[in-house]
Order: C-alpha cells, then sequence, then structure tokens
C-alpha cells in the first residue's frame, strides 16, 4: 500500500514552479502512465471529465485480449479451464470490491449494469404497505433513477406524484442541507417505505451524508439505499459500518472500467440468508453447487451472488478487472487525499483567474462534502467558454442550462494539469 504526504498543500500558489513541485511530491504520480490520455492537436489533453467516462488503463487492453485468447483456443471450456475459469469470475473482484465501498466479501458482486441492478434491488427493498408506501429522494436526480423509481410505484399501484417525495435544496441554493434531508425523514416518517439518495449528486457534486441519512431513516422504519456511481472510486465509502441496506454503482467514471460497462451491486449481510426476501432471480444467483443440476425451485447463493442473473459478460468484467487491480496498488484512501488536494488546487486557481467573477461554484466548499468534482455556474456565455476550452485541449463536460462540470481524477491527473488548466481559462473570462 502507498503512504501518501504531500506537505505544505494548502499554501497554494498558481505558478508552474508550485505545480510541478507537488507532483514531484506525490507518491501516486506513477499510475498516471498506466493510462491513455486523448490528444487534443497532438498534446495530452487535460481530462478532466472521469466524473462522467474514466480514461482507458493501458491494461485492460492485455486483459480484454486474454479472455478473447482463452475463447479462442478453449471454446466452451474457457467456462471451466485455463487462467481464469469465467464461471468463477465474479470471484476476482471480491476483495478489491469490497475494501473499496467498505463492505464484507459476501455483500458485493459485479453483474449487470447500474440501472438493472437498481431495478433488481427496488424489487427486494421497497416494500410498500399501507400508509407506508411513499420514497423519499433529491430533486434533480439522474433520470434513469427517477424513472426506475417512477415504474416501480407504478408497478405496485400507486401513482408517482403521491408516492415520490423530492426534496430540493432551499430557494436560491444549489445543495440540500442535511438539516433539511433529516426533517423530511421526521415529517414523513409514518409513511417512508424507503429513503434513496445518490452518493454524490451528478450534477452539483455534492457528496451526501450518507451515515447520517440511514441511521435517521432506519429509525422511523424505512429501508435505505444509495446510487454510487459518482461515489465509487472518488471518496471513502463504509457501508457495512454505516448499516446501509443496498447500494448500486457503475464502474465507466472513476473506476475506469471502459463505457457502458459492468455495474457494481452491494446488499448489507443482515439479508444474506433471507431466502423470503422479494426478489427477481436468475439461473446465475442459484446455489452454485447445484446451479448444474438444473433445477426448478430457487435456491440463492449466499449474500449479493444471490442477486445475479446471468453469467458475466466476461470482456466487460476483464476490463473492470485491469481497473480495479490498479486501485488496489493506489489505495483508495491514498487516492481520497490526493483528491482533497487537487480539488481545492483547482478551486484555488478557478477564482484566483476569474477576475470578472463569472464563475460561481456549486459544488459544496468543504472539503469534505464534495469528491472531486467541481461545477461551476457560468453566469454569461457559458457554452462559448466550454467550447473555447475544449478546443484548447481540455475535455470537460457540459450541463444545460449553464453549468462546467471538471472532475480532476487523482488516478491520472496532476497538478500541472490543474495550472495548465488556469492558465487557458484565463485566456477566455
Amino acid at each position: 500500500m502507498i503512504s501518501i504526504v504531500l506537505t505544505g498543500i494548502m499554501n497554494f500558489e498558481h505558478t508552474e514552479k508550485f505545480a510541478q513541485s507537488c507532483d514531484q511530491q506525490d507518491p501516486l504520480k506513477s499510475f498516471r502512465e498506466e493510462f491513455s490520455i486523448p490528444q487534443i492537436s497532438g498534446k495530452d489533453a487535460i481530462y478532466f471529465c472521469g466524473n462522467s467516462l474514466g480514461l482507458q488503463p493501458k491494461l485492460a487492453r492485455e486483459y480484454v485480449n486474454r479472455e478473447l485468447d482463452q475463447w479462442a483456443q478453449l471454446g466452451v471450456e474457457g467456462h471451466f479451464n485455463g487462467e481464469r475459469p469465467w464461471v468463477k469470475y465474479h470471484y476476482l473482484f471480491k476483495k478489491s470490491v469490497a475494501e473499496l465501498v467498505g463492505a464484507q466479501e459476501d455483500e458485493v458482486v459485479i453483474m449487470n449494469n447500474l440501472t438493472t441492478n437498481l431495478h433488481l434491488l427496488l424489487v427486494s427493498f421497497y416494500w410498500p404497505h399501507g400508509k407506508r408506501y411513499k420514497i423519499l429522494t433529491e430533486a434533480g436526480s439522474f433520470p434513469s433513477d427517477i424513472y426506475a423509481l417512477e415504474s416501480q410505484v407504478k408497478h405496485h399501484g400507486y401513482d408517482p406524484e403521491d408516492a415520490i417525495l423530492e426534496l430540493a435544496p432551499r430557494e436560491g441554493e444549489y445543495t440540500l442541507r442535511e438539516e433539511d434531508i433529516l426533517a423530511a425523514i421526521e415529517q414523513y416518517k409514518d409513511e417512508l417505505a424507503m429513503v434513496l439518495f445518490p452518493g454524490i449528486q451528478y450534477y452539483t457534486g455534492q457528496l451526501m451524508p450518507m451515515e447520517v441519512i440511514t441511521k435517521e431513516a432506519h429509525k422511523v422504519g424505512a429501508t435505505v439505499g444509495f446510487d454510487l456511481a459518482h461515489a465509487a472510486g472518488n471518496v471513502l465509502l463504509e457501508l457495512h459500518k454505516w448499516n446501509v441496506d443496498f447500494a448500486v454503482w457503475c464502474t465507466y467514471k472513476y473506476l475506469n472500467s471502459g463505457p457502458g460497462s459492468v455495474g457494481g451491486a452491494f446488499v448489507n449481510d443482515r439479508f444474506a440468508q433471507d431466502n423470503e426476501i422479494p426478489r427477481f432471480a436468475g439461473w446465475w444467483g442459484y446455489n452454485e453447487n447445484k446451479r448444474f443440476k438444473m433445477q426448478s425451485g430457487f435456491d440463492p447463493m449466499y449474500g449479493a451472488d444471490g442477486w445475479q442473473l446471468s453469467n458475466a459478460n466476461i470482456l466487460g468484467t476483464a476490463a473492470h478487472l485491469a481497473s480495479m487491480e490498479l486501485f488496489q496498488k493506489a489505495g483508495i484512501h491514498n487516492l481520497r487525499k490526493k483528491s482533497l488536494a487537487l480539488t481545492a488546487y483547482l478551486e484555488f486557481v478557478i477564482k484566483s483567474v476569474d477576475k470578472n467573477n463569472i464563475i460561481s461554484i456549486i459544488t459544496p466548499e468543504n472539503p469534505q462534502e464534495r469528491g472531486a468534482q467541481l461545477s461551476l455556474l457560468i453566469k454569461e456565455n457559458g457554452r462559448s467558454l466550454f467550447d473555447h476550452l475544449m478546443a484548447a485541449g481540455v475535455i470537460g463536460d457540459w450541463r444545460e442550462p449553464d453549468v462546467i462540470r471538471l472532475a480532476p481524477t487523482p488516478m491520472y491527473n496532476s497538478f500541472m494539469d490543474v495550472y495548465q488548466f488556469g492558465q487557458i481559462l484565463a485566456k477566455f473570462i
């Protein structure tokens, strides 16, 4: 495990010398060489879009090709033979994924994709009955989540307008206050069946108080789940310790596993042997010791594995394996320490060059309430500024109507990236 120490990091300077010094001190700097950096005009782009699609680990090509070779050489026998038999492939992730999200190994599984996993776990953990049928979530959820909730409550015969409670920030604010979340839980305590929040809000980059939400929601008898699409691989998570009921995430953002790659799921160990819990079952979730006897009557595997439907997409999971090996080498605690410094430096640089005050950072200022992302609300000509930045070699993310999202990712971004971004930004504002 790498030990990271960045001394004096809060005394920032927007100078090339300072950025170079930070990079020289960074024990994680070598990981940048493990990734393919997109080129713009023949130069490495400043890639600040890991919150949307992480860069490709060079190892991914090797790992995917290895499975292609196994398929070519062994055909169907690749399921049971070869270096990494496919029938056991999901076990390769148990330790690394559990460490990443703060779980026991039996509580996590890599399968399907994010929204499929969300639907599967909503089937299991949304238990409407009597007057307790409502779901509390945040207004402005990523569309996939709200569509999933709408369809689930309709499936149970409820009106989404009534059954889904969307909590919005106060007027004139962009992020939710913890006290308002807790007040809503208390207000609807007799009606709540579930509380479902993102770990990090995709638009603003706000890191939600997941431990507190879980504790308070459980007090009123609601189940609790989180969409960790923007949190997994970005911030420190302790799902087991926090007693979260379930969580889902994708692997193509901070986890660098390729466009549309596999998803992950967490199911608390409290439900590991609960064979009565409702679920949509599939062959690969069946007791593996009897799976090939092809018997009727679902006998689930222990823990999160019992929610699997089909055998793994090996090519996609091979790319994810390559990424997870890098995460194990770097260590999520080390990555988080660097991320705090890198994101703080980006904030400093933006404020330093924004002489005309056209940028408002709507991500929380408190580093403990955000991950690697800063969302910049541009007060005038935002799209034009974004286009200029892209043409100059900065790959970020535009969100209507007026926000540029930037994510300096600690696995492959550098302090020089941030410095150079500031130099470019200064030319256009």
